[in-house]
C-alpha cells in the first residue's frame, strides 16, 4: 500500500505513486458541498493527462482513468471542494499476479491495524459474506460482500481477491457494483448481495449469480441476477434471471443468496434461502441451459427447517462430498446459515448447519446433520469441490454482534477442507496453513504448566492428550477479554467474556460456546489479532470466535493434571 500524501499546500493534496505503463486508476471521490464539483487531476511527467469530476455531495462516486504512459503520477485534489475515499491502481495484464496497489484510504475506511495478522481482510472498508468462492483460471478466487467507504454495513458491492494456496492473497479491483441509484446515497437500501460463481466452460472466465436488493422495491425487494466476466477483473452488465419468488409457499420477502452447482443429472441447480410460515426454507431451481444463463425453473423446496421459528435461511451451499456428482452413491452436503436463530440450551445465535445425505437432482434425503462450528463465528460458509477435495471459507463474525453505529472490522476464517468420515464432517484448515509457521516458540514449558509469552499473538498451538477427553483448561492472557479453551466431562468449550459484561443477577449472559460430548485426543488452536479458531481431532469439532478489538493474546498457560497433556507445541505464524 502506497497511501502517501506527499504534498500539502493549504487545502491542496497530492497522492503520488510510480505507476506502470497502461495503469488503470480507480478512485472514489465526492463533492464537499453541492455548490462545487469534486475534482481530481492527473499529472504525469509535469503534464496534466486527465481529470475526473463528480457532483454528488452525499456519497463517494466511482471514477476510472487510464495512464497510458508509466512514471511518477500525481493525483491532485483540493480538500476544500473534494473528499477522496479510496484510490488504487493496477495493470490489467499483471493484476492477477500482483494485485492492486492502494494509494489512499481515509480514516473512515482504513484497513485494520494488524501487522502480524494472517487471516484474510479487505484492503479497506467493510466486509461480510464470502461469495463466488472457487478455482478459476487455475487459481482460487474469493469474492466477498463489501462496502468501500466505511467500516459499517452499507450499500453492497463485491470485493475480490486471488490466491495460489488459499492463505496468501492478492487484492483485486472491486468486481461488482450496484446500480447507480443505489450508490447515490449511503442509505443502506441494498446492493449486490451474496451469491456464487461457476466457470464458463470452453471460453474461460466466469459467470456469477447474486441477489440484488432494493429495500423499497415493490413487489420484490430481492431478485436474482447473473453477470459474466472473461477477464476475471470486471463483470458485464447484470441481467435478471429470477424476477420473483415462487408463489403458493407463503414466503416472506427474503429470497436470496443463489448458489449454483452441477447436479447429478447433469443440469445446473440453484439453491436459495427464504422463510415461510413453517420455518426457514431452501428453494431449488434448475435449468437445461448448458451455460446456466437463463431458463431457470422452480423445482421445489429442498429443505424446511422448523426448529428455529422465524430463522430465515441464508447462504445455502450444496456440493458433493465424497465422489463425483453423477455417482448415485455420492453423498452431498447441504450447508446453510440460520439468521435470527437462537440455540435454546446455550444462547448461541445465528447457527450454521450441514446436512449430509443423498441428492438425486430434485430431492435431498438427509442421513445425518451437525453444526458446522460450535463457536458460531464462522457464518455464511461457502464451499466448492477443488479437484477431489471440498474446500470452504466463512465470515469470521456473527450478525448478533454487528452494530450499524459502531465500526466493525472483520476477517474471513482460515479456509477449511470438508472431509466425510463415517457419520461426521471434519473441517480441518487447509494444508497450506502450515506454511504460516515461522518457528517454534515452545515445546516443553506449556505442557509443564508454565506461562509462555506469545510475542505478536499470531500463533498455532498443538496439544496431544493422554486419552480421549482428558480434561484441561488453556488460559489466555488478553488485555480486554476473558478467554480460555476448556475440555471437561461436558465437552469442549471456548470461554469468552467480552469487555464490560454486566455480571449483575438477571443481566443477559454471554452465550456458551460448547461442543457437548466432544472427547478429542488432539487439538490445534490458531490465535490471531481478533480471533481464535479451535480444531479438535482434525476438525471433527471446530469452534471459531471473533475477539473484540485488535489486541493480541499476550501469553498462554495450561492447567491440567500431570500427564494428561502429553505434548504441547507453539509455533509463531506470519504471512
Amino acid at each position: 500500500m502506497v497511501n502517501d500524501i506527499v504534498q500539502e499546500t493549504g487545502t491542496l493534496r497530492v497522492l503520488r505513486a510510480e505507476v506502470p505503463v497502461s495503469a488503470t486508476l480507480h478512485v472514489w471521490l465526492k463533492a464537499v458541498t453541492p455548490d462545487a464539483p469534486g475534482t481530481m487531476a492527473f499529472i504525469l511527467g509535469g503534464d496534466k493527462i486527465g481529470e475526473v469530476q463528480v457532483g454528488n455531495a452525499e456519497e463517494y462516486v466511482f471514477r476510472t482513468f487510464i495512464a497510458n504512459s508509466g512514471g511518477d503520477l500525481s493525483c491532485v485534489y483540493d480538500t476544500a471542494t473534494t473528499a477522496v475515499s479510496v484510490a488504487y491502481f493496477f495493470n490489467a495484464a499483471e493484476v492477477v499476479e500482483n494485485g492492486i496497489t492502494v494509494m489512499h484510504t481515509s480514516t473512515a475506511n482504513a484497513p485494520a491495524p494488524v501487522p502480524h495478522g494472517y487471516h484474510f481482510r479487505p484492503p479497506f472498508g467493510w466486509m461480510n459474506d464470502p461469495n463466488g468462492f472457487g478455482r478459476f483460471g487455475g487459481r482460487p478466487h474469493l469474492f466477498y460482500q463489501h462496502y468501500s467507504h466505511g467500516l459499517r454495513w452499507n450499500t453492497m458491492h463485491w470485493g475480490h481477491a486471488v490466491s495460489q494456496d488459499y492463505i496468501h492473497w492478492h487484492h483485486m479491483p472491486i468486481f461488482l457494483f450496484p446500480s447507480e441509484d443505489l450508490t447515490a446515497r449511503p442509505d443502506r437500501r441494498g446492493g449486490a448481495f451474496s451469491g456464487s460463481a461457476i466457470p464458463i466452460e470452453n471460453e474461460g472466465g466466469i459467470r456469477v449469480f447474486f441477489t440484488e436488493q432494493v429495500i423499497d422495491r415493490i413487489p420484490e425487494a430481492q431478485v436474482q441476477l447473473t453477470a459474466t466476466s472473461h477477464n476475471i477483473i470486471t463483470a458485464s452488465q447484470a441481467e435478471v434471471i429470477l424476477p420473483s419468488r415462487p408463489t403458493g409457499l407463503g414466503l416472506t420477502l427474503d429470497f436470496r443468496d443463489p448458489y449454483v452447482v452441477k447436479g447429478p443429472d447433469g443440469l445446473w441447480k440453484m439453491v436459495l434461502g427464504s422463510l415461510s410460515q413453517q420455518g426457514g426454507v431452501i428453494l431449488l431451481y434448475e435449468t437445461d441451459d448448458p451455460v446456466a444463463a437463463g431458463d431457470w425453473r422452480f423445482a421445489g423446496t429442498l429443505l424446511l427447517e422448523e426448529r428455529f421459528g422465524t430463522a430465515v435461511i441464508e447462504c445455502p451451499c450444496l456440493l458433493p462430498l465424497d465422489g463425483p456428482a453423477e455417482a448415485p452413491e455420492t453423498r452431498w452436503g447441504l450447508i446453510y446459515g440460520l439468521m435470527n436463530s437462537t440455540h435454546a440450551d446455550t444462547g448461541r445465535k445465528n447457527l450454521t448447519l450441514i446436512a449430509v445425505g443423498h441428492f438425486d437432482g430434485v430431492r435431498f434425503l438427509t442421513d445425518f446433520e451437525q453444526e458446522l462450528d460450535f463457536g458460531t463465528d464462522n457464518y455464511a460458509f461457502q464451499a466448492f469441490v477443488d479437484g477431489d477435495t471440498p474446500v470452504g471459507i466463512g465470515w469470521l463474525a456473527n450478525w448478533a454482534d454487528v452494530s450499524l453505529t459502531i465500526d466493525f472490522p472483520t476477517a474471513m476464517t482460515l479456509p477449511r477442507e470438508l472431509l466425510l468420515q463415517d457419520d461426521a464432517i471434519l473441517t480441518p484448515p487447509v494444508a497450506a496453513a502450515a506454511s504460516l509457521r515461522r518457528g517454534v516458540i515452545d515445546e516443553t514449558r506449556l505442557a509443564a504448566g508454565e506461562t509462555v509469552g506469545l510475542a505478536t499473538g499470531a500463533v498455532e498451538i498443538g496439544l496431544e492428550l493422554s486419552s480421549p477427553g482428558a480434561p484441561f483448561v488453556l488460559h489466555f492472557d488478553h488485555p480486554d477479554v476473558a478467554l480460555a479453551v476448556r475440555l471437561d466431562a461436558e465437552g469442549l468449550s471456548i470461554l469468552y467474556e467480552p469487555p464490560g459484561l454486566d455480571a449483575r443477577p438477571g443481566a443477559e449472559t454471554t452465550p456458551r460456546y460448547i461442543a457437548r460430548g466432544a472427547r478429542p485426543s488432539s487439538l490445534t488452536i490458531f490465535l490471531d489479532a481478533g480471533s481464535i479458531e479451535v480444531f479438535a481431532d482434525h476438525g471433527r469439532w471446530a469452534g471459531t470466535k471473533r475477539i473484540e478489538g485488535f489486541e493480541p493474546v499476550r501469553s498462554v498457560r495450561l492447567e491440567a493434571i500431570e500427564g494428561y497433556v502429553t505434548s504441547g507445541r507453539i509455533f509463531t505464524l506470519k504471512l
